[in-house]
């Protein structure tokens, strides 16, 4: 069938994206119907060197059925226009930890369970099989490939060798010798194919995203199962690039994995929660699982880091930062929460800590302004969690100490230009090319959104952290650097709001000279030490973030009667990163109106006013826990959040398809912590 000749409801589930992890940095990802839709989905995306270097190794599984003369094809693919129909015999998706396939044919039922084995570049796929018809058969062909998962490959001819013992086939692509790729099938008996190409694969999500649409991959052979008469059977595929796959049990693996995520929700503690009722429970417990995803391993440190988002980031500073607390604290992962912090410091400079790594040679990147500042903030939330004061003052103190000392100068990587200006005590900080703030986008080295200087965010995390440091320096009887501290944060104060606060607007510039409605000026509410103390300016700010920039799926970058504002995101990738600071709304800044709110409440003292903010506080939360129940049940992302969404309705989700920092917000506020 011709794909533009679909019903609508089918093109809807082609956009609905699931994915499982396997905790180094590989996953596996389809839509709803199975089908591939980007060239970042496949059954295993595998890191060569975890948690980076992702290759797509195995795009898809694409199963057939024959019984009483008549082939069905399960599989649907878009290629040439067309698009294959084993959507049609699929009668039931649905994402319980693992992704399910329930299919229908004549009186066979199959179900098809899909795992990637933890900690292993490893996916297992489960055919459970009740055969009520006449003799048939089963047809496993595997849709290979070996390519950057950033990459598109148009080979006309793949350079495979492939050897096969019994049902384990090894299978050697593009000539590299080093990555020799292994699957094996439980039952049946395998075919070798010479040179079978599937061409033309189309991805509708990349064609959305401005770039190619279409590509080849190699096809080695196929696996047939005979299926008898009333005959109930387990079936188990591997795919891995671990040689010894032979000795997996399928099975186990999956049963293992389910107990490894049962585990989670139970450490969360949730399920003994007696104020939150089954629908709330339901999603909570979905919440946690999506959690897991982010949290990924490096074996190269010998910590744990955070995936910033899937499907094409990888670790960053900043975002794991921010996700920090809804990912690790509030789940109750505190020893992974040690090492992020020490992931986080391991390779300081200067007294910046890495915003990433290079994706191909692990080389940190020092892009970042306020990540060396949110690490002293999530540092004294892991205090509030734990109270564990030995760890900070052993592991972190002297690093946060010396991120003090390098705000107080001048810091120069990278072109940063980050310095403490002593007549205000107020950071300023980047160039007009360079951009060192989350609205960090830069085309052909010209930055989109500029806000070089005196940025609002920065100076709120600026005078947070002074008073952090005042409060450690106390704690582990420093007396003297306390009262410096002490004394530069009531300076940056004092400068803080004799400046930043806008009277005609009633709210904050989002740069010193610049009085463009942003959200980045709820930083200085939401802290945990705010540097706005006056009720009834934070009240004022809250008004004008509520009126201009709220809606059910975050905060929009940039007010709607702002001259340069763009609310849907679409188009080139110029179209788009033109526009990602542009109005576009974001989840995760939820987070920020939420702790802003809670901390203005407890600054009012006028219980009238008091009353009012407990209100909109309350209506956040229950239209949060509304909008990303149907959100990760019923339209886009299954059992996680977007990174973005567009500012009009119907709000559609864009972006990477799964992002920390909207799942962990989101988490926070459905949680009510």
């Amino acid at each position: 069938m011709k794909y533009n000749e679909i019903d609508e409801s089918i093109k809807k589930e082609l956009k609905r994206d699931w994915i499982i992890t396997n905790g180094i940095g590989g996953f596996c990802s389809q839509s709803a119907l199975g089908c591939n839709t980007r060239k970042y989905h496949g059954l295993l995306v595998a890191p060569l060197t975890p948690p980076a270097r992702r290759y797509l190794i195995l795009s898809k599984l694409d199963e057939s059925i024959e019984t009483n003369g008549k082939k069905y094809n399960l599989f649907t693919n878009v290629a040439n226009g067309d698009i294959s129909e084993g959507y049609k015999y699929l009668t039931e998706f649905k994402k319980e930890y693992i992704p399910i396939f329930t299919y229908k044919v004549e009186d066979i039922t199959i179900k098809k369970f899909i795992c990637m084995e933890y900690g292993k570049n490893t996916v297992v796929v489960l055919y459970k099989i009740k055969n009520q018809n006449a003799e048939s058969r089963l047809t496993l062909a595997p849709v290979m490939n070996f390519r950057d998962f950033h990459s598109m490959n148009h080979d006309h001819c793949f350079k495979a060798k492939q050897t096969h013992f019994n049902n384990k086939l090894r299978v050697i692509l593009e000539d590299n010798s080093s990555t020799p790729v292994y699957m094996t099938c439980s039952d049946g008996k395998y075919l070798k194919h010479t040179n079978d190409i599937f061409y033309n694969m189309y991805y509708l999500r990349e064609e959305e995203r401005g770039f190619e649409t279409e590509e080849n991959h190699y096809v080695p052979g196929v696996y047939n199962i005979n299926l008898a008469p009333n005959e109930e059977k387990d079936i188990t595929f591997v795919c891995s690039l671990e040689e010894n796959i032979d000795e997996l049990d399928g099975v186990n693996v999956i049963n293992k994995e389910l107990l490894r995520l049962t585990g989670i929700i139970y450490d969360t503690g949730i399920l003994q929660s007696s104020k939150m009722n089954d629908k709330n429970l339901d999603m909570i417990k979905t919440l946690v699982l999506a959690t897991d995803n982010f949290i990924v391993n490096r074996p190269s440190f010998g910590l744990h880091t955070v995936i910033a988002g899937y499907p094409w980031f990888l670790d960053w500073g900043r975002d794991t930062l921010i996700s920090f607390e809804g990912l690790l604290l509030l789940t109750k992962r505190f020893d992974i929460a040690k090492e992020v912090l020490l992931t986080n410091i391991r390779d300081m400079k200067f007294g910046l800590v890495p915003n990433g790594y290079s994706g191909y040679d692990n080389r940190p990147l020092y892009n970042s302004a306020d990540s060396s500042l949110l690490l002293i903030e999530q540092a004294y939330k892991y205090l509030k969690y734990t109270n564990d004061y030995e760890f900070v003052k052993e592991n972190l103190y002297p690093s946060l100490v010396k991120i003090i000392e390098a705000y107080s100068g001048f810091i120069n990587v990278d072109g940063d230009n980050i310095y403490l200006d002593e007549e205000d005590n107020l950071i300023s900080a980047g160039t007009e090319n360079t951009q060192i703030t989350w609205m960090d986008v830069k085309i052909d080295g010209r930055a989109v959104t500029p806000r070089n200087g005196k940025t609002v965010e920065l100076n709120a995390l600026w005078y947070n952290a002074l008073k952090i440091m005042a409060r450690l320096a106390e704690k582990f009887d420093d007396k003297k650097l306390c009262k410096k501290y002490l004394d530069m944060a009531g300076k940056t104060e004092k400068s803080f709001n004799e400046k930043f606060y806008n009277k005609d607007k009633r709210c904050l510039y989002d740069v010193l000279g610049d009085d463009k409605i942003r959200p980045n000026q709820l930083f200085a509410l939401s802290l945990s030490h705010p540097v706005i103390k006056d009720a009834e300016i934070a009240e004022e700010i809250l008004d004008v973030v509520y009126k201009k920039l709220l809606n059910s799926y975050g905060l929009k970058t940039l007010a709607a009667d702002e001259e340069e504002y763009v609310s849907i995101y679409e188009g080139s990738p110029y179209k788009r990163d033109t526009s990602y600071h542009q109005g576009i709304t974001w989840p995760w800044l939820l987070g920020l109106y939420y702790d802003a709110l809670k901390n203005t409440i407890n600054m009012e003292r006028n219980r009238e006013r008091k009353q009012n903010l407990e209100n909109k506080l309350n209506e956040l939360v229950q239209n949060t826990r509304t909008t990303f129940t149907k959100e990760i049940y019923e339209r886009s992302s299954i059992g996680t959040v977007s990174e973005l969404y567009d500012s009009e309705e119907p709000y559609e989700a864009r972006g990477a398809f799964a992002q920390a920092w909207s799942v962990s917000e989101i988490f926070r506020i459905v949680m009510n912590k």
